[in-house]
């Protein structure tokens, strides 16, 4: 019975520790050591929100009837386009912040000719909550982190996962989801680039 209670117990404790890290599922960051630039790319193809895995659709259908119920129409409006605007760049933005600042040897890019390109799919968006003056609940988000050649994609050369990586109160949006979602990307992107440091040293 002890053992099955510490079995369990190391389970519990692999699990919470595995949280809110950078976690290595296989390949290592050699193949880096004589590169000075990575593409990146962001996808949310498979991303699930909330804890009850909802898709992007009905995700935005709460927000939608949320806010148009507790402000007007202009404001679910405005949120609409933001929403946009940093799935579409801020997202990419935020991460590329985070993982530049602790990267110092390779640079990470949007869009640039490299031989190998980091893409970041999304699995798991929890955006949160901002509660003002009582206090707010960041962000979270699940990645995977796969590097691939950017000439033949389908040659994948290392793979990571982000796990309930959790966002940090630093940026003017985080009142709103979006920016609390990217403050998970800057996140991501440090912990990422902190790794690689110590990989490239």
């Amino acid at each position: 019975m002890k053992k099955l209670l510490l079995l369990v117990f190391a389970a519990l404790t692999t699990n919470v520790f595995a949280q809110n890290q950078i976690n290595f599922e296989w390949g290592d960051f050699n193949f880096l050591k004589d590169q000075t630039e990575v593409n990146v790319q962001l996808k949310f193809d498979n991303a699930v929100y909330q804890e009850k895995n909802m898709t992007e659709a009905q995700y935005l259908e709460n927000r939608k009837a949320d806010i148009s119920a507790k402000k007007n129409e202009a404001v679910w409006k405005n949120w609409e386009f933001q929403w946009g605007k940093f799935k579409e760049s801020e997202y990419l933005n935020y991460f590329l912040e985070g993982i530049n600042n602790k990267s110092k040897k390779v640079v990470f890019k949007n869009d640039v000719k490299a031989k190998y390109t980091l893409i970041i799919d999304a699995k798991w968006i929890y955006a949160g909550w901002y509660g003002g003056m009582i206090g707010s609940q960041e962000a979270k988000l699940t990645s995977d982190l796969s590097f691939v050649e950017t000439d033949n994609p389908s040659k994948v050369v290392m793979k990571l996962q982000g796990d309930k990586i959790g966002g940090k109160k630093m940026n003017k949006d985080f009142s709103w989801e979006y920016g609390r979602i990217a403050a998970a990307y800057e996140i991501t992107g440090k912990k990422l680039g902190t790794e690689i440091k110590k990989a490239l040293k």
